[in-house]
């Protein structure tokens, strides 16, 4: 398969909070690819630059150094209107389907934007909306109806007919699953398989849960303080990982049997200790 999407030794930094503050380090020299049709994982906790990154590549927040390439061309600072031309090839599915949806605005309205901001007539925009409803699983009668008449699993699969309106070749997925209950969770999780088998997309896959990426990745990063300590293989990474701090994400997944998950959360809590007590060493010498 083709490299879509190749980020090398990216860094992003923020400016620090006082005037002559140090400036805060989100992402330390960052590098993945995504190849055309595949889905690369991204999981760490809250505050490891995974939603960082997600930005980075949409633009969203500032490269300070490194690069970020699209079809081999260096997108890492395009100006508005450039990246209003790319969002053709780049679309995002947000967390929260609930503030992601104009609640103003009729479910024919929301899918129908991004494709007139392109120019699309509106007999074609029409076809095109009932198509992408269709991908997602949603009758075309749903169309003068506004958001808050959905569920959140349904409002998620619209926010994905709007990812999908333009055809992109890459969507950047946000935690698209984790407002959702469990079992929505994963009627949205294999609809995201079903759309790439029939479509080609590929997607970065941004989440804090493991057993997520295991469902829908080909392979997988895990992130931890702003770098990538771990990548490779889905069923390795998230089966047999290596790094202390990707165990203690595989302990920290809820399993079944009671039994099973003390037993988990003990191991878990061994290796928080085992690792904050490394880290005080380190700082000592």
């Amino acid at each position: 398969m083709n490299t879509l999407l190749e980020v090398n030794d990216l860094t992003v930094e923020y400016p620090g909070k006082k005037l002559r503050g140090e400036p805060f380090r989100a992402l330390n020299g960052i590098s993945l690819d995504i190849r055309a049709g595949e889905t690369v994982g991204l999981v760490g906790e809250s505050g490891s630059g995974k939603t960082t990154l997600g930005r980075a590549v949409l633009g969203l927040a500032p490269v300070t150094s490194g690069t970020i390439a699209f079809q081999g061309r260096d997108i890492s600072h395009l100006g508005r209107r450039e990246r209003r031309r790319l969002s053709s090839d780049i679309q995002v599915v947000f967390q929260d389907p609930y503030s992601s949806l104009n609640p103003s605005l009729s479910i024919e309205q929301i899918l129908s934007e991004p494709l007139a901001a392109r120019g699309t007539p509106s007999n074609e925009a029409k076809s095109r909306v009932r198509e992408v409803l269709d991908q997602v699983g949603l009758p075309a009668s749903v169309v003068n109806r506004l958001p808050r008449e959905f569920s959140g699993g349904q409002r998620q699969r619209i926010a994905i007919a709007r990812a999908l309106t333009l055809d992109p070749q890459l969507i950047v997925c946000d935690e698209p699953v984790s407002a959702l209950d469990l079992s929505t969770q994963a009627r949205v999780l294999d609809l995201f398989i079903e759309i790439q088998e029939r479509t080609g997309v590929a997607y970065l896959f941004i989440t804090h849960d493991l057993a997520v990426v295991r469902h829908v990745s080909h392979r997988v990063a895990v992130m931890y303080r702003g770098e990538l300590v771990e990548t490779g293989d889905c069923d390795q990474v998230t089966a047999r990982p290596q790094h202390p701090y990707t165990q203690r994400l595989f302990f920290a997944a809820p399993v079944p049997s009671p039994d099973e998950q003390a037993k988990r959360r003990a191991v878990r809590r061994a290796l928080i200790d085992e690792q904050a007590a490394a880290s005080s060493d380190e700082a000592v010498a």
